[in-house]
């Protein structure tokens, strides 16, 4: 029992004036309280949670400063506060009596509670949260429900407090006055009043267990359950919910709904999951640079949910998800029952820290990526409650956000391990990508911890250094691409959501692997791979257009199969109607020698130079001008193949079938001209082919068959 020489005196002095005077000046926030629902306290089971995480997380002071004595026992704890309503209750009222711990403990004193009446050391803690709690509920009494269980711990510290509730207002009231503020709320330092007031605004985020549930799925299933949704639920208080614009499968809903969402299927069935953006936005880092079988270490995962969403990513790929550090085989039976409720199939748990495991195991040959998220400050989160419950980062990181800051011993020694851990990962011969994501926006933790590791990485080893590369995350605003200049991306914190730093270092591309396909035929050939296989140049064009080049082969095959019918037609009657011509004619003019045939084709060649603008075709079908001699040669015949006679000048296109391409034609035309010598009555004719008027027996071509024979051609369309 708690005994006071001083109960007796106040129990019996309750003036409700004067007790609504007292707590009119002070008040536990600085907000009116307009509209809000008056607190009834919280079960005996929530108290006796808070004062056992109070006791481990409290402040220690030097021995000349202790107010109060705290004993090393815990309360006994009930199967109730296991809960996850329960736990965070618990958490939050933990979290709020270390914030004012200096001015709870003051009061404690001032009131003459402390050291008046005689009390168990080990039932301080229980004190402190459950007198935060009192005066903000402006010292009223606690409703009870009739089927709640009792303490008797925390029986005893009620009727304590209520006994010397006049004396607790009072100095409640003085030290408002003495800080000159408004309310305690005032009296804590100005980062914690911003990060109380971005936690107030802070919407939640939710990852889309997409192993069970599609997107399209979980919005039909919320537009059913009254929920709108929206491009941004910041200051909206409907039921509403919108898509991350950095994560296709994050959702966005608004803080107060918390308590209406929990209860739904969607997050009971593990279809919908609570967690910081920071770590969906590191998972998904790590899924853009994955290929289909690549394996992932991830380190400092905190939340094993972070682990799953890693699993859930990549579920349509071979890959594994490595998770190290899980040193007690007792939480191997919660774990795997955890991931058989969400859908995880591809992981596996290293026993060792990831310090201690080698940079060659077997295991990890596969390892393309590493998931680097170290134990860190933290002071870019709003709200530390919500983050514990969804990361299960340990509860130092709540003594640290209860002053606001951390000090400059504690950031040095986080940083140091920081930087040890990411040099370490650097150093996994096999791994081509580390991604390093904290919570944190101080420097010293991000930028310059990754900037030396960068500086001092080993380059002994047969393996590309590492550089930093751009993010592989969507840039959504100017702001985001201003802090992402250098590579890094930031997110300050702010209203919609906490602050964080991700980077991803890369190893430089090896100078080797970037060959041609020349260089590779070539070796292939020095070594003797290509026995009998001929390599030919192939041109720029060729190589970019593979495709083409195979399907205008084949055209140009057939078309030159085509072209050979033709050209042997018209040999055969070329040399009928030249046969015809020659019985019925006088003899044939004598030919010049052979070098004189020579010395005129050559003139004939400089003088009938193309012009570059004529097509390929034209080129070798120059037309002959009328007032030069007409010469004529035969052009020798290649080795092993028959080559039939063209004619200079083409006046039928419909004779030709079209080319697929300037190659095929080049492919079987002769790169020299040819003549055909034809034979008339009167004079010798200079013709191409045989036209309608020398096909008939006996008839003399007319006099403007010279000049029709010889204009220009008309060029192919």
């Amino acid at each position: 029992m708690l005994n006071s020489t001083g109960e007796l005196e106040f129990s019996n002095e309750e003036d409700p004036e004067i007790i609504s005077q007292l707590t009119s000046l002070a008040l536990s926030d600085g907000k009116s309280s307009a509209g809000a629902p008056e607190k009834t306290g919280y079960p005996d089971s929530v108290y006796v949670m808070a004062a056992n995480i109070f006791q481990g997380i409290r402040i220690e002071k030097s021995a000349q400063k202790v107010l109060i004595k705290y004993g090393n026992e815990p309360l006994r704890s009930f199967s109730e506060s296991e809960d996850q309503s329960f736990q965070r209750l618990s958490y939050e009222l933990a979290f709020s009596a270390l914030k004012y711990q200096d001015i709870l403990e003051t009061i404690l004193i001032d009131s003459c509670i402390f050291p008046s009446t005689t009390i168990p050391d080990h039932l301080s803690s229980l004190i402190i949260v459950m007198l935060y709690d009192f005066q903000d509920r402006k010292f009223q009494t606690r409703v009870l429900s009739d089927n709640e269980e009792s303490i008797s711990e925390v029986q005893e510290v009620e009727n304590l407090l209520n006994s010397f509730k006049i004396k607790l207002a009072a100095a409640l009231a003085r030290c408002r006055i003495k800080h000159d503020a408004l309310s305690i709320y005032h009296i804590l330092p100005e980062t914690v009043r911003k990060q109380e007031l971005r936690a107030s605004t802070l919407p939640l985020y939710a990852w889309i267990n997409t192993c069970k549930i599609s997107p399209e799925e979980v919005y039909n299933n919320l537009k059913r359950r009254g929920y709108n949704k929206v491009k941004s639920v910041l200051h909206i208080d409907d039921k509403v919910f919108a898509v991350d614009q950095h994560c296709y499968d994050v959702l966005i809903f608004p803080s107060h709904l918390k308590n209406d969402l929990i209860n739904i299927d969607l997050f009971k069935d593990y279809k919908l999951i609570f967690q910081d953006k920071s770590r969906s936005l590191a998972v998904h880092s790590v899924k853009a640079l994955l290929n289909m079988d690549d394996d992932i270490l991830m380190v400092n995962t905190g939340s094993w949910y972070t682990v799953a969403h890693m699993s859930i990513l990549t579920n349509n790929n071979t890959s594994k998800v490595f998770v190290c550090g899980v040193q007690s085989q007792a939480k191997d039976p919660d774990l795997k029952t955890l991931f058989t409720k969400i859908g995880c199939k591809n992981i596996e748990i290293l026993r060792e820290t990831f310090i201690n495991i080698e940079t060659k195991d077997h295991r990890l040959q596969k390892v393309k990526v590493i998931l680097l998220l170290p134990r860190c400050s933290g002071l870019g989160v709003s709200n530390p409650v919500e983050f514990i419950l969804n990361e299960h980062e340990d509860t130092e990181f709540l003594k640290d956000h209860s002053q606001g800051g951390i000090s400059v011993d504690k950031l040095h020694i986080l940083a140091q391990q920081q930087y040890e851990q990411l040099t370490h990962a650097m150093k996994f011969t096999k791994a081509q990508a580390v991604v390093y994501c904290t919570c944190s926006v101080c420097p010293e933790e991000n930028e310059a911890v990754v900037k030396k590791a960068l500086e001092f990485q080993d380059l002994g080893n047969k393996v590309q250094p590492y550089r930093l590369s751009p993010p592989v995350l969507p840039l959504c605003s100017l702001k985001e691409i201003q802090l992402s200049t250098d590579k890094f991306f930031r997110m300050e914190p702010s209203e919609i959501t906490n602050g964080c730093f991700l980077s991803v270092l890369t190893r430089e591309r090896d100078p080797s692997e970037t060959v041609s396909v020349k260089d590779v035929l070539a070796r292939a050939a020095a070594k003797g791979l290509l026995d009998g296989i001929e390599l030919g140049k192939s041109s720029k064009r060729e190589k970019k257009k593979k495709k083409s080049k195979t399907s205008l082969t084949k055209a140009a095959t057939a078309d030159n199969g085509i072209q050979m019918k033709i050209a042997e037609f018209l040999n055969r009657e070329t040399k009928a109607s030249a046969n015809l011509s020659e019985t019925v004619t006088k003899p044939p003019l004598p030919q010049k020698n052979t070098a004189q045939v020579g010395a005129s084709s050559q003139t004939r060649k400089h003088k009938l130079a193309p012009h570059p603008a004529v097509p390929t075709f034209m080129k070798n079908t120059c037309p002959s001008r009328p007032h030069e001699q007409q010469t004529h040669f035969i052009r020798p015949r290649p080795e092993d193949r028959m080559v039939a006679l063209k004619p200079i000048e083409i006046v039928l296109p419909p004779v030709f079938m079209p080319f697929s391409s300037p190659q095929g034609i080049r492919s079987w035309m002769p790169t020299q001209h040819l003549y055909c010598h034809w034979v008339a009555p009167k004079a010798l004719v200079p013709t191409c082919l045989p036209t309608p008027s020398l096909s008939r027996k006996g008839e003399k071509p007319k006099d403007d068959t010279r000049s029709s024979l010889l204009r220009p051609p008309r060029r192919w369309l």
